[in-house]
Order: structure tokens, then sequence, then C-alpha cells
């Protein structure tokens, strides 16, 4: 998810921190959320923190214009958009695959990830 934001977010709004990393671990437990059990990305926007169907669609929200079409899954209910979600999280490497090797970000990248 985050080499596709990279890619997308022109403008540079994001910015990522590893769950398991000190400033991510931070940001989790101000947000009092459990970072061993959080099997979704988190989106941090006006202090307060979106998990899963929120999340998604909170970033897609601040992405190009040519993503702005998803914000119309606000309308559907939160359980059925987490259940989407899920299913999607589930079967992500089957249908996306899976990279063998992290990326190794340039200067410009790596600006963006919290220590």
């Amino acid at each position: 998810m985050v080499n596709f934001i990279i890619r997308q977010d022109k403008k540079n709004v994001f910015l990522f921190a590893a769950l398991q990393s000190e400033s991510g671990k931070k940001l989790l437990e101000q947000y009092h959320i459990n970072w061993q059990r959080s099997d979704s990305f988190v989106v941090i926007e006006n202090d307060k923190a979106y998990m899963k169907s929120n999340a998604a669609l909170k970033l897609y929200a601040k992405l190009p214009w040519y993503w702005k079409w998803t914000q119309i899954f606000w309308i559907v209910p939160k359980f059925i958009r987490d259940w989407v979600y899920n299913v999607i999280a589930r079967n992500r490497y089957k249908w996306f695959g899976k990279e063998d090797e992290c990326m190794v970000p340039s200067v410009g990248v790596k600006e963006r990830f919290l220590n």
C-alpha cells in the first residue's frame, strides 16, 4: 500500500511510519490502537485516527482527482465496507502479488518516513 501511495501522492501529502517503529508505536499508543492486533493501515487526519475502510476512503480523498470517485462508498454502511476491506486484505497477496524485497527509498521518499 505504501508503494501505491508514494506513486499516487504527487503533492507529498502523506507521511509514513511502520507500525512496529518507535514513531509508529508512539502514534498508535496516542490514539489507543493496539499495534500487535492491528491488521489495517492507519490514517491520522485532524487529530483523529481512521482504520480499515474509513482509512482507505480518507486516503483516496487526498489522492489525485481520478480517485475521487471512491468517495461514493461513504454511503455504504461501515460494516459492509469493512467486510469488503477484510476480504481484500486477506487476499491481497494472491490477487496483487507480493514483493520479494522491500523497496530502497530515494532521499525524497525517505524524508516522508517518520523515524
